[in-house]
């Protein structure tokens, strides 16, 4: 009988992720933004002495979801930061590969989503409005960091992700900080978003 491949990582934390049946048991705060901070957004391809994390990309997303949508509960804020939270295992793969790859990336994710959610309290498949206004933060940021950081004009930054609203921009830059700087304050607002909750 053929010996099964390993499907499971060991964290840092010594939790031991089953990449097949992942459990909320198995998820701490501190894997994901240690993670996120060294995982690249554009395969890297961004100008700077760092890469832009998805660290660093979240902690942008959940700004501009809170710019959009000041009315909606502290949960989905953390909804909002924890949207590329698989990355933290699985890498960001760009649209190209994701697309090369096929449904089974797809259902990877959405396993690792459902228990990140349940670990920190949300539910396993957040509302689809919540879903669509996140997206609707993350192509935002997509525009912005394609802009600001890897040499795309904004025409060509407009006709992949749309000219976001000026206004809700204003103000926000994209800075490239070393790793432990990204993890650390990624760690810090998740730690406020659940003491919010309470």
């Amino acid at each position: 009988m053929a010996k099964q491949p390993r499907a499971w990582q060991r964290m840092l934390s010594g939790r031991r992720l089953d990449l097949l049946d992942p459990t909320p048991v198995d998820i701490e705060i501190e894997d994901i933004a240690h993670g996120l901070a060294f995982v690249a957004r554009w395969n890297g391809q961004t100008k700077g002495d760092f890469a832009y994390s998805v660290a660093e990309h979240s902690l942008l997303v959940t700004d501009l979801f809170i710019r959009l949508n000041q009315e909606l509960p502290v949960k989905w804020r953390l909804a909002a930061l924890l949207h590329d939270a698989p990355e933290y295992v699985i890498g960001d793969m760009i649209s190209p590969v994701k697309a090369a790859v096929g449904p089974d990336y797809g259902k990877l994710d959405d396993r690792l989503t459902a228990a990140i959610h349940i670990r920190f309290g949300l539910p396993a498949k957040i509302p689809g409005s919540v879903k669509r206004a996140i997206k609707q933060a993350d192509n935002i940021s997509a525009w912005m960091e394609a802009t600001q950081i890897a040499g795309f004009t904004e025409d060509e930054a407009d006709n992949l992700f749309g000219r976001p609203d000026a206004k809700v921009i204003d103000g926000l830059t994209i800075v490239l900080r070393p790793p432990v700087e990204a993890r650390n304050d990624y760690t810090a607002r998740v730690a406020e978003l659940l003491d919010q909750m309470k």
